[in-house]
């Protein structure tokens, strides 16, 4: 905080200095909370809108201080994600190093430009981004259902899985430990 006292250690061309920077500061400060303003955190209804209207789901992994994501397929019940892979992978090597993941998606992207000011130009949104666990099914049953999920997610119905599919990918499901939701610049 500027004290009066402060002002004896600061000569004249130093105190231009401050003043500016603190005319500066005081702007982007203005700008940053009216931007703040602009996104909104969303509630629990409209976060699944979000993911059911969303196409992928991209996963973030790490390993090693390493960090990996990927776009996927996924299927949602409103507690848990549910993904699949191919028998063996990278994907695989990052979760057997650690199951920690998280997520994202985003709808309703669009850019907003400006004819003259590039610092006026932004992007319209709605997103979604938690994290959870995320576990293999092995139970022949559960991946019936999982594959299911994901499936009805893209074409609204269910389907028939052979035992000589299940054996031909893995299923994962990732248990939503903590989940958020955002839209910018978007009229309600």
């Amino acid at each position: 905080m500027f004290r009066p006292c402060h002002f004896l250690l600061i000569n004249e061309y130093s105190f231009t200095k401050v003043l500016i920077i603190f005319y500066f500061y005081q702007t982007f400060y203005n700008i940053y909370e009216k931007k703040r303003k602009e996104k909104k955190t969303l509630e629990r209804a409209e976060i699944d809108q979000i993911i059911n209207k969303s196409d992928v789901c991209r996963i973030a992994f790490a390993k090693e201080n390493i960090p990996y994501i990927v776009p996927v397929s996924f299927g949602y019940d409103g507690k848990s994600l549910y993904l699949h892979t191919a028998l063996e992978g990278k994907k695989i090597d990052f979760i057997r190093s650690n199951n920690i993941v998280c997520f994202e998606f985003d709808t309703d992207v669009k850019t907003i430009t400006h004819k003259t000011i590039g610092c006026k130009w932004s992007t319209t949104y709605r997103s979604v981004i938690g994290n959870g666990k995320i576990y293999e099914i092995k139970d022949e049953r559960k991946m019936i259902n999982a594959l299911n999920k994901i499936m009805q997610h893209y074409s609204g119905k269910e389907w028939e899985f052979t035992e000589k599919m299940l054996k031909n990918v893995r299923i994962w499901e990732i248990e939503i430990e903590r989940i958020t939701g955002k839209k910018s610049n978007i009229e309600d």
